[in-house]
């Protein structure tokens, strides 16, 4: 029987849901997902979880708050102006509170997202942690293939 090790090539079905049990990420109704482990595609809580199951199982996790995505850090709110906004991006774009908002890395090579939780007259309030940072998630997965 092949079991799931570190480094393993994989095909499932899985299913992501947040506290209140909505589904974050659900593949089960479409094509399964391939990912490599250890490659960061899946969060590292998860993807110990997955370690010695084999093809054909199916299981269902319940991960405590800040597990899977780590506890809320206050440093990543930050104050953005929206003259730096307007530079960034469209300079007639217009945000509002819960609004994503997609930042480029500092090299250019990359992006990271930021949602807006309050707004003043020169300035956004950003939250750049992980949407589910601090929160219990429940991680459903069944396992196709392992190579």
């Amino acid at each position: 029987m092949i079991t799931i090790q570190e480094g393993s090539f994989l095909t499932l079905h899985y299913r992501l849901a947040g506290p209140d049990g909505a589904d974050v990420v659900n593949t089960f109704a479409d094509k399964p997902a391939t990912l490599s482990l250890g490659t960061g595609q899946l969060a590292p809580a998860m993807e110990r979880r997955l370690i010695g199951l084999a093809e054909g199982v199916r299981e269902r996790f319940e991960l405590a708050a800040g597990e899977a995505f780590g506890t809320r850090n206050p440093e990543l709110l930050q104050r953005v102006k929206r003259k730096l906004l307007a530079e960034l991006g469209d300079p007639d774009a217009e945000y509002n509170v819960g609004d994503v908002v997609q930042f480029p890395t500092p090299d250019g090579g990359g992006s990271y997202a930021g949602v807006v939780r309050d707004t003043g007259e020169n300035w956004l309030l950003f939250d750049f942690n992980h949407p589910l940072a601090g929160l219990p998630v429940t991680f459903e997965v069944h396992v196709i293939g392992v190579l």
